[in-house]
């Protein structure tokens, strides 16, 4: 928490369970990825043809 602190930032998961072992970092893990993949593979509304009404 630290680092975050120092940067300014808040932790993207936080079980507040202190074993120092990275625990919160393989969590987050799949959601970041998940995160990734959705905007690298999602359609924009120009490539799925959606117009404006």
């Amino acid at each position: 928490m630290a680092a975050l602190n120092k940067l300014g930032l808040r932790p993207l998961v936080d079980l507040d369970l202190r074993l120092g072992e990275g625990t919160g970092a393989l969590l987050a893990l799949p959601v970041v990825q998940s995160a990734a993949r959705a905007m690298h593979e999602v359609a924009t509304f120009d490539s799925a043809g959606v117009t404006e009404k």
